[in-house]
C-alpha cells in the first residue's frame, strides 16, 4: 500500500515526464563516462565485471566504427539473444535524441559484438516495425524500464538486430 492511501483508494501515476535539455546536457557526460569505465571492467575482466545491469540484465559490448572518425566506438549495451541474432536497444535513456553509436551502424552496418570473451563479427539492422512489436515485449521483460523509456520520448527508439556474417 502506498504511504497516505487508504484501502480502497488507488494512487495515480502520471506518465513519465520528458528530459529536458539542461537535463539531458547535464547526463550526457554521465552516459559517456560510465560507458567507458563500464568498458574497460568488462574488457579488463572477460566480462566478470560490467556484465549485467539493473535487475540482473545482460550486457555485451557494442562495436562500430565511427562515421566521422573512422575509429571504433565501443559501448556497453543491454542486449537479448534471439536465436543467432543479438537485439539491442537505442534507448539513450529517453533522451530526445538517438544515441551516437545508433548513427554510426547506420553508416556502417559492421559490427562487433563481445559477450564475454566471445568476439562475434555481425551486420546490424534496424528492426521493422512488425519485428521491434514482436521483440519489444520481450526487452521490456529483460529491462523493465525499456517502456519508461519510450513513454518519456516522443521519437521511436529504434530495435537494432545484429545477424551473424554468413
Amino acid at each position: 500500500m502506498w504511504p497516505g492511501l487508504t484501502v480502497g483508494e488507488t494512487a495515480v501515476m502520471s506518465a513519465p515526464k520528458p528530459y529536458t535539455p539542461a537535463q539531458e546536457r547535464r547526463g550526457n557526460p554521465f552516459i559517456k563516462y560510465g560507458s567507458k569505465l563500464n568498458t574497460w571492467l568488462y574488457r579488463s575482466t572477460g566480462g566478470r565485471l560490467g556484465a549485467s545491469f539493473v535487475g540482473g540484465a545482460a550486457v555485451c559490448l557494442l562495436t562500430t566504427t565511427g562515421r566521422k572518425s573512422g575509429e571504433p566506438r565501443t559501448m556497453p549495451l543491454l542486449y537479448l539473444r534471439d536465436g543467432r541474432d543479438i537485439v539491442v536497444v537505442a534507448s539513450k535513456g529517453g533522451y530526445s535524441t538517438h544515441p551516437q553509436w545508433y548513427f554510426n551502424l547506420l553508416a556502417d552496418p559492421a559490427v562487433e559484438v563481445t559477450i564475454g570473451r566471445e568476439h562475434l563479427e555481425m551486420t546490424a539492422r534496424i528492426a521493422t516495425a512488425e519485428e521491434k512489436a514482436a521483440l519489444w515485449p520481450r526487452l521490456v521483460d529483460n529491462y523493465k524500464y525499456y517502456g519508461t523509456y519510450q513513454a518519456r520520448t516522443e521519437r521511436d527508439i529504434p530495435v537494432v538486430i545484429c545477424s551473424p556474417l554468413g
